[in-house]
């Protein structure tokens, strides 16, 4: 009994160091040696990207804060890409992530920049495009929400009224996105 007891004390000493918070170096009560033995431990899960994520409102602008974090919409026919017509890729404004090339742009009337189709895409297949979409229910009838695959921001939402051959409209907001030009050499 004295054994399975000791097994236990130390099984729970064990368990107890791992979970225990480890101090940050602008503590006072910082210990090199104990985030040494800590550190060596690694994870055994996925590797969280939003655990170290930047500070976006230091990052972005109110109404690009607004929009990627909080879900937003920028108001129709105020943003700066809808009328752009230059030859380029349009990227995350949070990571810059390559999201829509300027070949797959349209005017849609809708007051917001569309694309048939994201950048990386192969007709339906977007796996190695860098967005994604999630059913959204915030207003009331299900829609589909655009995020980017790389850092979750919240690019707009897509439609099943886009042009042939895909049928889709990309309606995405221009705070969302920063664009590039082709350079010509």
């Amino acid at each position: 009994m004295a054994r399975i007891l000791r097994t236990a004390r130390i099984l729970l000493s064990k368990e107890w160091s791992l979970q225990r918070p480890i101090p940050c170096p602008g503590n006072r009560a910082w210990n090199p040696a104990a985030a040494t033995l800590h550190s060596d431990l690694g994870s055994l899960t996925r590797y969280d990207k939003s655990a170290v994520s930047p500070d976006w409102q230091k990052k972005l602008t109110p109404e690009q804060y607004y929009v990627t974090r909080e879900k937003g919409t920028e108001l129709p026919f105020s943003g700066i890409h809808l009328n752009n017509t230059d030859d380029g890729t349009y990227h995350c404004v949070c990571c810059n992530s390559p999201l829509f090339s300027s070949d797959k742009k349209y005017s849609s009337g809708t007051g917001w920049p569309s694309f048939s189709e994201a950048h990386g895409a192969q007709g339906t297949d977007e796996s190695n495009a860098n967005i994604l979409r999630r059913p959204d229910n915030s207003l009331g009838s299900t829609g589909t929400e655009v995020i980017c695959k790389e850092c979750d921001a919240h690019l707009g939402h897509v439609f099943d009224d886009g042009p042939s051959p895909s049928g889709q409209r990309f309606c995405i907001n221009s705070v969302a996105l920063s664009f590039r030009p082709i350079t010509t050499i």
